[in-house]
């Protein structure tokens, strides 16, 4: 079976047309964008901060996988999202009820990580933002949401355990992300 592109913007439904082949289908402002299937490293950073950040978060906060966010005509999905307790439970969750998003860079979304997605988000008003690049060691970059979209608050690297304040305390140590 075929699909053909719509005659306007792309919209959620749409992305129900794709099949379930380990691409990441989004949508940015109406336009759709496909990122390939992510490779084990990437998946076992994903795994490790995934670990890291459930085993700190207080009752009621959620830590998903590839959960996806609406926001206008976007409908995004990070590698790991923190919801606040009471959260809606929607299947696009609601960019009020997330606390933080995180990407984990590949050499095929880089320039995505690194400047579009993270705008969409900052439009979105979800407070804060990290960025691991996994390669040569892991680094977590840390950005908080200001008046002119997110600034950097600090970047992370080594195996030493570093506190980190938000969403909740949490002790990370980037280069054990492997």
């Amino acid at each position: 079976m075929r699909w053909a592109a719509p005659d306007g913007p792309w919209t959620e439904p749409d992305l129900h047309l794709f099949p379930q082949d380990g691409h990441r289908y989004e949508i940015f402002d109406g336009s759709l964008h496909v990122t390939p299937p992510l490779d084990e490293p990437h998946g076992a950073v994903v795994r490790a901060l995934v670990t890291t950040l459930r085993g700190a978060a207080p009752d009621g906060w959620w830590v998903c996988e590839r959960l996806g966010i609406a926001s206008g005509e976007s409908n995004l999905i990070p590698d790991v999202a923190v919801l606040r307790p009471r959260s809606s439970g929607a299947i696009w969750a609601d960019p009020a009820d997330v606390a933080l998003v995180v990407e984990v860079e590949t050499p095929t979304s880089r320039r995505c990580d690194r400047l579009l997605k993270p705008a969409l988000y900052a439009d979105a008003g979800i407070e804060s933002y990290w960025r691991i690049e996994p390669v040569p060691a892991p680094a977590l970059h840390i950005y908080e949401l200001g008046a002119d979209g997110y600034g950097t608050a600090r970047t992370i690297e080594g195996a030493d355990l570093v506190k980190v304040d938000a969403p909740f305390p949490v002790r990370v140590a980037p280069s054990t992300w492997r």
